[in-house]
C-alpha cells in the first residue's frame, strides 16, 4: 500500500465515530439491578407469608384464649392466613417462571424486569388488601364495644398506612420503569 493510500484509510478511520459497548460494564448493571429486584421480590414474599401467618395464629389463639364470641376475629385470622397462601402461592409462580429465561444479557434483563413487574403486582395488592385488613379491624373494636373514637382513630391509622404503601409501590414502579427503558435501549442496539 502507497503512503497516500495509507494516509487516506486513517484519516477516513478518524472521522468515523468510534461506539463501541462495554459488555462487561453492562453485564455488571443487569446484573446487579437482576439481583436487586429478586432479592426484593424474595424478601416482600418471605415477609408477608411469615408476618401473615403469625399474625393468623396470633388472632386465632387469643380468641381461643378470650371466652368471648369473636366471630369476626375468626374471620381475620382466616383472612390473613389466606393472603399468606396467597403469596406463597404466587411465590411458587413466580420462581416457575423464571425458568424460561435463558442466560443471557437480554434475557438477564427481560427476567429482571418480569421480576420487577411481579413485584409492582404484588405491592399494588398488599396495597389494597390494606381495606379488608381495616374494615375487620374496625369491626372487630366496635364488635368488644370499645369506643367508637378509637374506630376512628384505627381507621384513621388504615388511612395513613395506604398513603404511605403508595410511595413504595412508586418505587417499585420506577424501578421496573429503569429496568424497561434499560431494555429498550439494549433491543435498539
Amino acid at each position: 500500500m502507497e503512503f497516500e493510500e495509507m494516509k487516506k484509510v486513517w484519516i477516513a478511520a478518524r472521522q468515523e465515530t468510534v461506539y463501541a459497548i462495554n459488555e462487561k460494564a453492562l453485564y455488571s448493571i443487569i446484573d446487579s439491578k437482576s439481583k436487586k429486584a429478586f432479592h426484593i421480590a424474595n424478601l416482600s414474599e418471605l415477609l408477608l407469608i411469615i408476618v401473615n401467618l403469625f399474625t393468623a395464629g396470633f388472632i386465632t389463639v387469643l380468641s381461643l384464649w378470650n371466652s368471648r364470641d369473636y366471630t369476626i376475629m375468626y374471620v381475620m385470622a382466616g383472612w390473613f392466613f389466606i393472603t399468606a397462601v396467597y403469596v406463597l402461592i404466587s411465590r411458587v409462580q413466580r420462581i416457575r417462571q423464571l425458568n424460561i429465561f435463558s442466560r443471557s444479557l437480554l434475557e438477564d434483563l427481560k427476567q429482571a424486569v418480569f421480576t420487577a413487574g411481579y413485584q409492582v403486582q404484588l405491592s399494588h395488592i398488599m396495597r389494597l388488601n390494606i381495606f379488608p385488613v381495616a374494615l375487620l379491624c374496625i369491626l372487630g373494636i366496635l364488635n368488644k364495644g370499645v369506643s367508637w373514637w378509637f374506630a376512628l382513630a384505627t381507621g384513621l391509622f388504615f388511612v395513613i398506612a395506604y398513603y404511605f404503601s403508595g410511595w413504595e409501590h412508586n418505587y417499585y414502579k420506577n424501578k421496573k420503569r429503569e429496568l424497561e427503558i434499560l431494555q429498550i435501549k439494549l433491543e435498539e442496539e
